[in-house]
């Protein structure tokens, strides 16, 4: 068995999230700790108390999600299971490649936190509010759906933003352009093209100024190799040099999450079980709509991890 752990991304986070973990692995609960500490505020009462709102905020849900999946990490380790030598590979999307990185020892979970919260603050800052829009377009084809954003642009950003697989994609970019891209889609045979409530326009050129932040961001922190190869959203490839993975952390902000392809990479190169580490099982959903030969489960509370214990064992 070849396995791969992947990492969720923003939408995953839910009230209540890593309580089950904390309660019940001291090695969970410090990872909370950690990151409370890192942000100077209590974010673990949040992320188990709610309200829901609040940590839906982009500053909140990103460092939020990655403890989650940090703590589920630490909870395996503390039953004796090491990622080197057990995994194969580990991918996040978006927000989770840094969930991936600090889980393969790239960052610590402080500064992952750290960053977390500034990536958040810049991506909504970004852009002034009601600007910017995204849209999921489902069941048409990439070329057309990349045809109706040129059409739609007119001088201003219209882009794919996440290719997820099983037929959908989501666009990004100035909320006029995104509208009118969305409605040329319907009339190019999408069967739904459905405006998203979002905060900002995430994975677009407009993020420009959200990307200088996290390059400054990143250059500030230790880095190192990590443990095991971490696929890049934006190359759907593995590098063990720390500065590029910065590099590319930096490129995703503006880039494409190309999950479909990290999926299908996964499948190509032997790996025949993706775990998803953390929050709820978006990510399981997706995998199985894009190729069913692989095999999914989530490691998100104490019964999953030894679930999981005893699989990898």
């Amino acid at each position: 068995m070849a396995v791969a752990f992947t990492f969720p991304g923003q939408g995953s986070q839910a009230v209540g999230m890593g309580k089950d973990l904390a309660d019940a692995f001291p090695e969970a609960r410090r990872v909370f700790q950690e990151v409370d500490d890192a942000l100077g505020e209590n974010l673990s009462k949040l992320i188990w108390e709610g309200p829901e709102e609040t940590l839906t905020l982009t500053a909140n849900a990103q460092p939020a999600l990655m403890a989650v999946s940090l703590a589920a990490i630490r909870a395996l380790e503390s039953r004796g299971f090491s990622l080197k030598g057990k995994i194969a590979y580990v991918a996040g999307h978006s927000l989770g490649e840094y969930s991936a990185l600090a889980a393969a020892g790239f960052v610590s979970v402080a500064d992952a936190a750290r960053l977390l919260r500034i990536r958040g603050n810049a991506m909504q800052a970004a852009v002034p509010a009601g600007e910017g829009a995204m849209a999921a377009i489902i069941g048409l084809e990439q070329a057309d759906v990349e045809a109706a954003c040129a059409e739609a642009a007119k001088g201003s950003v219209c882009q794919i933003a996440n290719d997820n697989g099983g037929g959908q994609l989501v666009i990004s970019g100035a909320k006029a352009a995104v509208e009118l891209a969305a409605k040329l889609c319907t009339e190019k045979g999408a069967k739904r093209a459905l405006m998203l409530q979002v905060s900002a326009p995430f994975h677009s050129a407009l993020m420009a100024p959200a990307a200088n932040v996290m390059c400054e961001a990143l250059a500030g922190v230790a880095k190192n190799a990590p443990v095991v190869p971490v696929l890049s959203n934006v190359t759907v490839s593995s590098t063990s040099d720390p500065d590029e993975i910065a590099r590319r952390l930096v490129e995703q902000i503006t880039g494409r999450v190309r999950w479909r392809e990290t999926v299908e990479w996964f499948g190509a190169n032997g790996i025949t079980t993706l775990y998803e580490i953390g929050a709820g099982k978006v990510l399981s959903g997706l995998a199985r709509r894009i190729n069913r030969d692989v095999a999914t489960a989530s490691v998100g509370t104490a019964a999953d991890v030894e679930a999981a214990m005893a699989a990898l064992a």
